[in-house]
């Protein structure tokens, strides 16, 4: 019997994602030096519409790229700071008397908009953490017994420095699990901060925004994101991911495993993943290279190998490497 997915012509069309993809990279890259994979899996993001998590010491440009990401793409974007006297209606909005009519109105919040960066999201307290839980998750907001929905697209892209650094709180794991991946961003090369230094020379001043163009409309990205659905996974690379997923249960160094949000989640970004690499079938390698960024944050160590200085990346090694990848 002939097996049809022995052609491997591509049968979704995906050269316009492709060119897309290609062109916000090169106006990225102006600006933002040796950040690649950084950047790369920031698309992934946004074209398998989950939220992101942007985790690493200060001055490494988190807060740039993500900002200057939002910047190609046509839509709303608003920025919050977090900071420790945050409150949930800060973020939301409020009901306001209005006095013309003595009616309360409501007043929208900077989270209705389409990308939003939050700056150090992990420098509010609980109370405002949890204020974005329904918000991440149905994209709408419930105040005073109304429900307002969200346009789309809507997106987060939140920073955080490292949990260590003065003043922080540590972010539940429940909102953890609602970020479809968590990026560490590390220090330049050497090469690379030669590059950084003489760009910035070179700019005179001129600020970043301005040389960033808008690259993709809402409608593109409405269409890039219908393709990714449409693309191809085996039966053998679903149970590859499951088998990972559920490894992570009974992990003897683990405390916390992932849940079917993490299966689900790997699913989606391999799919965007090997899209971006104009693919319409997702192989093994889409998993591997994916599994960190999506688990990282899903997955908590025992306190014993936590204090052996154990990291959630070299536990994610473990497990890929003692499942069979499918031939």
């Amino acid at each position: 019997m002939e097996h049809q997915d022995l052609n491997f012509d591509t049968r979704l069309d995906l050269s316009v994602l492709e060119k897309a993809v290609k062109d916000i990279k090169e106006t990225l890259g102006q600006i933002i030096i040796g950040q690649e994979e950084f950047i790369e899996f920031l698309l992934v993001a946004l074209l398998a519409d989950g939220h992101v998590l942007i985790e690493g010491v200060p001055g490494v440009a988190k807060t740039i790229t993500a900002k200057l990401l939002a910047k190609t793409v046509d839509t709303g974007f608003s920025r919050i700071q977090f900071t420790p006297d945050l409150m949930p209606s800060d973020i939301l909005g409020t009901s306001v008397l209005n006095m013309k009519t003595s009616e309360f109105e409501f007043k929208e919040g900077p989270i209705f908009s389409n990308l939003i960066l939050i700056d150090e999201i992990n420098r509010a307290p609980a109370k405002t953490q949890a204020a974005l839980f329904e918000v991440m998750e149905e994209c709408q907001v419930t105040i005073d017994g109304h429900t307002y929905k969200m346009d789309p697209p809507f997106m987060i892209l939140a920073t955080q420095n490292p949990i260590e650094q003065e003043g922080t709180y540590a972010l539940p794991e429940a909102q953890l699990d609602r970020f479809l991946m968590k990026i560490t961003v590390g220090y330049p090369s050497l090469d690379e901060e030669v590059q950084i230094l003489n760009a910035h020379h070179a700019r005179k001043g001129q600020a970043p925004e301005t040389l960033i163009n808008k690259v993709l409309s809402v409608a593109d990205l409405t269409g890039f994101r219908s393709l990714i659905f449409e693309v191809v996974v085996e039966e053998k690379i679903i149970k590859y991911i499951a088998q990972i997923i559920a490894s992570t249960r009974s992990h003897s160094h683990l405390f916390l495993g992932g849940s079917p949000r993490a299966s689900l989640s790997v699913l989606m970004a391999s799919k965007a993943y090997a899209a971006i690499n104009g693919r319409d079938f997702v192989i093994p390698e889409d998993i591997k290279k994916m599994i960190k960024p999506v688990l990282r944050h899903r997955i908590m160590l025992t306190p014993e190998r936590e204090m052996e200085g154990l990291t959630t990346d070299k536990v994610i090694d473990m497990i890929v490497q003692s499942v069979e990848v499918p031939r």
